[in-house]
C-alpha cells in the first residue's frame, strides 16, 4: 500500500545500496584475493583466535549478569536522578575507547588510584594489562547495554500483573518466578550475543590494554602483521577469519534476539509491592550505587586529570584534533548520502534486502575494510594522502546500521501519515523531501548525525593503518602520548577529545530538535 501512497525515488536507494555493496564486498575481495590460505595459521594466530573468543565469552557474559541486578532496581526503585542516571547508561556508547581507557587507567592502573589505596593498606597490588583488562574495559562499555536491554524488558511487564501477584499475596521469590524469570529467559541470550559480537570486533581496547602473546585479538594480529611485518598475506588471512568468526557470531545473535511481548495493559505506574521490604530497599540501593560508581568514576578521572594536563597539552593535539573534526564533518556527510535514500526505500517498499545491505557493516570489522582498501590503494597511491577520507567513509558505514534503526520508524509513520495527501498534490523528489519527509525527522536524523559524528572523532581503528604522523587524529595522537609515558599530556587530550565528542553529539541532536514539526 505505502508504495502507491508517496513516490520516493527508488534509483537514489539502489545507488547508495550499491554504492554501500561496493565499498565493503570491494576490500572483501581484495583482502581475499591476497589470503595465502595455502599457508595457514602458525601457533600465535591460533593463540590470537582462542583468546578473541575468550575474551569475548567472558566478556558478554559477565556484562549480562552483573547487568540483571542492575536492571532490577532501577525497575524497582523511583528516586531523585533515575532518569538522569538511566540516560548516562548509554554515555559509554558515544564515549571515545581512548578516553575510556585513560579513565580505566587512572582508577585501575598501576599507579591509579586503586593500587595507591591497596598499597597504603599493605596489600598486593592489581595489573590492568592483559586478558582481565580487556574483560574490564569490555564490561565498562557493554554493562549500560545489557543494562538498558533488561530495563526496557521489565518496563515491558504490565503493572497489573504485579498488582495481581499483590493481591495474591505471593512472596519476592514467586514474583521474579512467576514474572521476571519468564522475561530473563527472553532478553539474555539475545543480549549476550549482541554483546559478544561487539568485543569480537573490539580493536582498541586490545590495542591499548591487551597485547603481548597472551592476549592478542584478531583484529590486533592484523594491525600488527600489516604494521610491523607489513605482510599483507597474513593480514588479509586474519581478516577473512575475522569477519566469518564476527558475520557468524552476527547471524546467530539476529536469530536468538525474540520479540518482546508481555501481554496487554493500562499503561499504569508500574508499583512493586513485592519489593518493600528494609533488605530490598538496602540491595537495591547498594547495586544502583555500586553500578553508577563503576560508570562514572572513570569520567570524573578523565575530567580531573585532564583539567590539570591541560597546560602540558603540545601543539600537535590540537591539530589533531582539527583532524579528527574533518573526519567527524566528512562522515555525517556521508552517513546523509547513504542512510536517507536507503531509509526511504526501505520505508517505502518495506524492502528488507536494503535493510539487510545496511546492516553489512555490523558483521564487517572496520580493519578488514581498511585492509582490503589499503590493497586497493597502495599500488595506485600513497594510502597515508587519503588517510583521512578513508577513515571517514569507513565510520559511516559502521553507524550506517544504526542509523538505519533510528529513521527508518519515523519515516515509515510519515508516509502513513502524509502519503495520500502528498501524493495527492503531486509531491515528488526534492520538494516531497523538503516539505514534508524532512521536517518531521529531523530529530531522529539529528540523533543519528550525532551519533556518528561522536562515533567517528573518537575512532582509533583505520587510522592505525593508513595514517603518517602529520595526518593523525585525535585519538592516534592521544595513544603516542600514553605510548611515550606522557600521560598528563594524554590526559588534556583525553578532555579535549572527550569535549569534542559530546559537543558534536549535542549539537545535532539539538539541532535537529530545534523547531523541528511533530
Amino acid at each position: 500500500m505505502a508504495d502507491r501512497t508517496l513516490a520516493i525515488s527508488t534509483k537514489s536507494g539502489i545507488s547508495a545500496a550499491t554504492l554501500v555493496v561496493v565499498l565493503i564486498l570491494g576490500a572483501l575481495l581484495a583482502v581475499i584475493s591476497r589470503a595465502e590460505v595455502g599457508a595457514g595459521f602458525v601457533p600465535a594466530d591460533w593463540a590470537a583466535v582462542r583468546f578473541t573468543v575468550w575474551q569475548a565469552f567472558l566478556s558478554s557474559m559477565i556484562s549480562v549478569v552483573l547487568a540483571v541486578p542492575v536492571a532490577r532496581a532501577l525497575a524497582r526503585r523511583r528516586f531523585v536522578g533515575r532518569s538522569v542516571l538511566v540516560t548516562l547508561l548509554g554515555a559509554p556508547f558515544i564515549l571515545p575507547v581512548i578516553v575510556a581507557v585513560l579513565g580505566l587507567l587512572t582508577v585501575f592502573g598501576r599507579n591509579g588510584w586503586l593500587n595507591i589505596t591497596l598499597e597504603g593498606m599493605g596489600l598486593p597490588t592489581v595489573s590492568i594489562y592483559g586478558l582481565h583488562g580487556v574483560v574490564l574495559a569490555h564490561v565498562f562499555f557493554n554493562l549500560p547495554l545489557a543494562t538498558r536491554l533488561l530495563l526496557q524488558g521489565w518496563q515491558g511487564i504490565p503493572a497489573e500483573r504485579f498488582r495481581l501477584a499483590a493481591q495474591l499475596r505471593l512472596t519476592p521469590w514467586a514474583v521474579f518466578r512467576a514474572l521476571e524469570w519468564p522475561v530473563l529467559k527472553q532478553i539474555v541470550p539475545g543480549a549476550a550475543a549482541l554483546i559478544f559480537v561487539i568485543c569480537l570486533t573490539s580493536f582498541a581496547v586490545a590495542l591499548t590494554l591487551g597485547g603481548g602473546p597472551r592476549a592478542t585479538t584478531i583484529e590486533l594480529a592484523i594491525y600488527q602483521a600489516y604494521r610491523f611485518d607489513f605482510d599483507l598475506g597474513r593480514a588479509a588471512l586474519l581478516s577473512v577469519t575475522q569477519l566469518v568468526l564476527a558475520g557468524v557470531a552476527a547471524v546467530f545473535a539476529l536469530w536468538i534476539i525474540p520479540v518482546m511481548s508481555m501481554g496487554g495493559g493500562q499503561d499504569r505506574p508500574l508499583l512493586r509491592w513485592d519489593a518493600r521490604g528494609g533488605m530490598q530497599r538496602c540491595g537495591d540501593g547498594l547495586v544502583i550505587v555500586l553500578a553508577a560508581a563503576f560508570l562514572l568514576v572513570p569520567l570524573a578521572a578523565v575530567v580531573l586529570r585532564g583539567i590539570a594536563g591541560l597546560g602540558q597539552v603540545p601543539v600537535t593535539v590540537w591539530q589533531a584534533a582539527g583532524q579528527s573534526l574533518f573526519v567527524a564533518v566528512i562522515s555525517v556527510m556521508v552517513l546523509a548520502v547513504l542512510a536517507l535514500p536507503m531509509a526511504g526505500w526501505i520505508a517505502a517498499r518495506r524492502s528488507g534486502g536494503v535493510e539487510a545491505i545496511g546492516l553489512l557493516g555490523l558483521s564487517a570489522s572496520p580493519l578488514m575494510i581498511g585492509t582490503g582498501w589499503f590493497i586497493l590503494i597502495n599500488p595506485v597511491l600513497d594510502p597515508s594522502s587519503v588517510a583521512l577520507p578513508v577513515t571517514a567513509l569507513v565510520n559511516a558505514l559502521m553507524a550506517l546500521p544504526f542509523a538505519l534503526r533510528i529513521i527508518v520508524p519515523r519515516l515509515r509513520d510519515t508516509i502513513q501519515d502524509y502519503g495520500r495527501l502528498s501524493e495527492t498534490l503531486g509531491l515528488h523528489g526534492w520538494p516531497l523531501w523538503r516539505w514534508v519527509i524532512l521536517p518531521r525527522i529531523r530529530p531522529q536524523l539529528g540523533f543519528a548525525a550525532g551519533l556518528t559524528g561522536a562515533l567517528s572523532v573518537g575512532d582509533l581503528g583505520v587510522i592505525t593503518l593508513f595514517a603518517d604522523q602529520e595526518r593523525a587524529t585525535l585519538p592516534l595522537q592521544m595513544y603516542h602520548l600514553m605510548g611515550a609515558y606522557r600521560m598528563e599530556a594524554a590526559a588534556g587530550a583525553a578532555l579535549i577529545l572527550l569535549a569534542l565528542a559530546l559537543g558534536i553529539f549535542w549539537g545535532c541532536d539539538r539541532g535537529g530538535r530545534i523547531h523541528a514539526e511533530a
